[in-house]
């Protein structure tokens, strides 16, 4: 088993994996109960494959163990992934872990399903990341990204700006305030779930306020509008929390804002911007969702509405997959988690 040392780890991570691999985002769920392991394969000197594991302690000593979008492999290697499952399930098991979660940040398709079978895993009922999501293609000129756009999402976002809407970072704690404020009234009107105050406050401090990431807020003279907090890791940025206001939405700060969230991450080397979530359904179906518009609005509907319009390529992800050490107690875990899900 090998450790990995924080700067190899996340040089490794910028040209082969996810933010939610990244020191940073382990460091950032250390503070709310996480436990962070790393393990890691060498080849010659050379890390070749790893997983940053996070463990949520349970009552009598036991945990849960999850991978978030990882494991992370230099290259799509079976037998590499089973050596690397070894030395994962040498640190789950010191941690007394139930199971092994990972959500790797692999497109959905057969020769990603049977590597991780043959490496243990069987699919979960309960995924942790969106599943199915919309990328944007950051690559080509400005100009061209817009033009992929539909074109009342163009014309909204030339009248934020004609409408006197200015988006910018959030610049202290005040005006983070601001936008938790949002937050909850966010929620309040679309019903979402959303995180504690101190959770969203310390990932501004932690990652919010330089290259890996930024809070954005739109505001009409004095008044905020709407918020959205981009994260970049390696060349995908991710458009991970977003909160908007019932005043003032005639101005259109919403298309405004993702558009600044786009030019952001991509005057930051970022190729792609992640919308992060959309009906699975969708991601199940790409073809047909691929020109088509819901009619429905609620829930994730309403929000793939919005998104689509940003011309992005539809996504599906092979999922969630568990590894499991405790079947009586995986069992009695995932009655609980379909019992708090109802």
């Amino acid at each position: 088993m090998h450790m990995v040392s924080d700067p190899e780890w996340d040089a490794f991570v910028e040209q082969h994996g996810h933010f939610l691999q990244t020191g940073v985002w382990g460091a950032f769920k250390s503070q709310f109960g996480w436990v962070v392991e790393r393990v890691g394969i060498f080849r010659q000197g050379r890390l070749v494959a790893g997983a940053q594991v996070l463990f949520r302690p349970l009552p009598l000593g036991f945990s849960i163990a999850y991978v978030p979008r990882g494991p992370v492999l230099a290259h799509p290697d079976p037998d590499l992934l089973v050596e690397l499952v070894r030395d994962m399930d040498g640190v789950a098991r010191r941690h007394r872990a139930i199971f092994l979660k990972v959500e790797p940040h692999w497109e959905d398709a057969p020769e990603a399903r049977t590597i991780l079978r043959a490496a243990g895993f069987q699919p979960s009922p309960h995924s942790v990341q969106p599943r199915s999501t919309l990328l944007v293609d950051l690559t080509p000129a400005p100009d061209e990204i817009l033009a992929r756009m539909k074109s009342k999402w163009r014309y909204n976002i030339r009248l934020a700006r004609r409408k006197g809407v200015i988006v910018r970072p959030v610049q202290n704690e005040v005006e983070v305030d601001h936008f938790l404020a949002l937050m909850k009234e966010t929620a309040r009107r679309d019903g979402f779930p959303i995180h504690t105050d101190e959770y969203y406050r310390r990932a501004w401090q932690m990652f919010g306020q330089g290259d890996t990431g930024v809070l954005l807020m739109a505001w009409y003279k004095d008044l905020p509008l709407a918020g959205i907090f981009v994260v970049r890791g390696g060349t995908m940025a991710i458009y991970m929390y977003g909160a908007s206001g019932a005043r003032e939405r005639h101005r259109m700060p919403n298309h405004l804002l993702q558009w600044e969230g786009m030019m952001w991450a991509r005057e930051r080397g970022a190729r792609e911007y992640d919308l992060w979530g959309i009906p699975d359904e969708v991601g199940a179906r790409p073809e047909e969702w691929a020109k088509r518009t819901p009619e429905r609005t609620d829930g994730l509907w309403g929000v793939f509405r919005f998104k689509q319009g940003f011309g992005g390529r539809i996504v599906r992800m092979v999922g969630a997959w568990d590894r499991v050490y405790h079947r009586g107690l995986y069992y009695v875990f995932r009655q609980f988690m379909q019992w708090r899900s109802r």
